[in-house]
């Protein structure tokens, strides 16, 4: 931690340390032991905790995000920042999806991926779907498609249990997850533009399909 810190907009931080040992230092030397100039006062080491399974994750959650191979940290950090936003209450990735804890997906997210609960799924792309309907969730894939329904269809935000699904940068998602999935849905455009970045995206649906409350 810098030591013009401390005493400064770290205190708040400091004083929830504890018995957590405290290293302080010069600006310039924290810089060179991150190798960027892009911190902003302090660092820390954390052990990761073990992720619960999807069964833990999703109990008593009624919106719930799922990310098939997001494999960008930029929009893997927008994504989470969108859902604590607006309305998501977990978010599941595939196993192929990149890091949320990467640097460039937490610093996107502003905290958030330390924020809203997550985790991995540890099976084949092909078989989450099916576990995801055994946990009561109607499946809701973004996906350009001809029985697309508009993303302000009644019917979804009548789902007492929705899960989002959103694909990977460019290809989007795999055809065999959007024919196990219960609805396609499209975001309407204009201007003969087809399509949104995935963080892009994410913002709208959940925004529109995040409105079930408790």
């Amino acid at each position: 931690m810098c030591r013009k810190d401390i005493e400064g907009e770290a205190k708040g931080i400091v004083a929830r340390c504890g018995d957590i040992p405290l290293y302080t230092g010069e600006e310039e030397e924290i810089t060179a032991i991150t190798g960027f100039r892009l911190v902003r006062g302090a660092l820390c080491a954390m052990r990761r905790r073990e992720l619960p399974s999807a069964e833990e994750l999703c109990r008593g959650k009624k919106r719930i995000a799922v990310l098939e191979n997001v494999v960008n940290p930029t929009n893997m950090g927008a994504i989470f920042r969108s859902a604590a936003a607006l309305g998501m209450e977990a978010v599941i990735l595939t196993s192929d999806c990149t890091d949320p804890l990467y640097r460039r997906s937490s610093r996107v997210s502003m905290g958030t991926v330390f924020q809203v609960p997550w985790t991995i799924m540890k099976c084949r792309n092909e078989e989450y779907p099916d576990i995801l309907h055994g946990l009561g969730y109607k499946m809701a894939a973004m996906a350009l498609k001809d029985n697309s329904v508009d993303i302000d269809d009644d019917r979804l935000n009548s789902e007492e249990k929705l899960a989002v699904i959103m694909g990977t940068e460019g290809e989007g998602l795999a055809d065999h997850t959007i024919d196990a999935c219960d609805y396609t849905v499209k975001i309407p455009m204009y201007n003969g533009v087809d399509s949104l970045n995935v963080a892009a995206a994410s913002a709208v649906a959940f925004w529109q399909l995040g409105k079930k409350r408790k």
